[in-house]
């Protein structure tokens, strides 16, 4: 399987202008799954922890990140690691935030 950044830029084209979801998925395979999370800024992240490891890639805007007890700023280009069963979550948008999420093994597989 292969992508393309323009494939990338063309599925973040299709989350920004789909008003139904803040996820979507566009590879899943048995070991890892990959999407695009997005929040409009001073929206709530209600996700809660998943089964899966996760690594976040902030594409584009600025927040908060709760992961365990830590707290960081995030903004474009910083990657966040993500444990399975950890507490986390994005906060004070102040820029509408966009990121490339892989879970490993593919999300919802421990289940």
């Amino acid at each position: 399987m292969n992508f393309k950044l323009a494939d990338l830029h063309h599925h973040i084209n299709q989350l920004k202008e789909s008003d139904q979801t803040s996820y979507y998925e566009f590879l899943k395979v048995p070991s890892m799954s990959v999407g695009l999370y997005k929040l409009n800024k001073g929206e709530e992240d209600k996700q809660q922890p998943h089964t899966e490891d996760e690594l976040y890639l902030i594409i584009e805007g600025k927040a908060s990140f709760q992961n365990g007890d830590e707290i960081t700023e995030v903004s474009q280009g910083d990657l966040l690691f993500v444990e399975a069963h950890k507490e986390h979550r994005f906060f004070d948008m102040t820029e509408d935030l966009t990121t490339l999420v892989f879970f490993s093994p593919a999300e919802h597989a421990n289940k």
